[in-house]
């Protein structure tokens, strides 16, 4: 059975499938469809999960042995396999059809592929996922459909615009619906909710400065204190949202607290950054940053910036941008 995304909430109002295979060349789109299966599944109660990031070290017996045996704590279970290159070889071949063949019992099954060419769709083992599950295929949102695709997007937050807006705003990010997502957050966390003119969302849009609040971010990551108190200043000086800056930290610190957790349990550093959805040369520096800072430090630096969220909402004390410069410079202490 083959479902769009589109077509997902709705299945899934129903018990969770056995078996979901997402998978397509729109990354968005097949992240928000795993996060939304996960999510039904742990409604239905499957809460105990397992996660498979296939690679070419990766141990096929492993999860031939995880698929054959009860959960470790007796409870319902998502196993969920990861398979960046779409390629599982022969021996992953092999597993894929026999798991199939017998799936586990109180599991739902979720296995994330990219797009799968004509060669791989008629593969055995690609046959065998569809017989046995429920497949998402995922197509790329062409550039007509762009602007109606933001339009909802920006809905779903609560703000809306008028086509011609709509259009400026696919024209820029140019068919990258990762470019578009991060626009839109941008817009909600800058703007209240109700109409936006185009004003707003160009001075948003093209505004070169709110990009340094991604230079802000790197900087304090990579503990360069002088460079982050520069960036900081002019953001400042400029007049940035208080709340844009504050969410991108606290994001980011969120994340690499998340890694560093990860790498304390000894899971394997691409799982984690699939986790956090770091891509490219944001990967190399996540995992620096979590290496050289403890989890404790990354706790309290989320504290801090809760703090500051509440002094720039005005229900805490203190001044904002003093409580920035001060989280930015722990980032500068090594792990103890």
């Amino acid at each position: 059975m083959r479902i769009t995304p589109d077509h997902l909430s709705r299945h899934l109002q129903k018990q969770p499938a056995p078996l979901y295979t997402v998978f397509g060349d729109e990354l968005l789109l097949s992240m928000e469809a795993a996060d939304l299966i996960r999510a039904s599944a742990r409604e239905a109660g499957y809460i105990e999960r397992e996660i498979f990031t296939v690679d070419h070290h990766f141990n096929w017996a492993e999860l031939q042995q995880r698929g054959t045996s009860l959960s470790l704590f007796g409870e319902r279970r998502i196993m969920d396999i990861r398979i960046p290159s779409g390629k599982p070889g022969n021996q992953g071949s092999a597993v894929l059809e026999t798991y199939c063949r017998s799936l586990p019992p109180d599991t739902v099954t979720l296995v994330t592929l990219p797009k799968i060419d004509r060669q791989g769709s008629g593969a055995k083992w690609f046959k065998a996922l569809e017989e046995a599950g429920v497949m998402v295929q995922v197509y790329p949102v062409e550039r007509a459909r762009l602007p109606p695709w933001i339009g909802q997007r920006l809905g779903m937050q609560g703000q809306n615009t008028d086509p011609d807006t709509l259009q400026f705003l696919a024209d820029k990010v140019e068919g990258n619906l990762i470019a578009a997502y991060q626009e839109l957050k941008k817009l909600g966390l800058l703007y209240p909710p109700g109409m936006l003119s185009f004003t707003q969302v160009k001075d948003a849009v093209l505004d070169v400065a709110r990009y340094d609040v991604f230079k802000l971010s790197g900087a304090m990551m990579a503990g360069e204190t002088v460079r982050y108190s520069r960036i900081l200043e002019g953001l400042r000086g400029e007049g940035t949202a208080l709340p844009l800056i504050v969410n991108t930290l606290a994001g980011q610190i969120r994340s690499l607290a998340t890694i560093r957790k990860g790498l304390n349990s000894g899971r394997p550093v691409a799982q984690l950054m699939n986790q956090v959805r770091a891509w490219g040369d944001q990967q190399k520096a996540m995992e620096n940053a979590a290496r050289r800072l403890s989890l404790e430090q990354l706790v309290s630096a989320l504290s801090r910036a809760a703090k500051i969220d509440r002094i720039s909402k005005g229900i805490g004390k203190g001044d904002a941008w003093d409580e920035l410069l001060q989280l930015g410079l722990r980032f500068a202490i090594t792990k103890r």
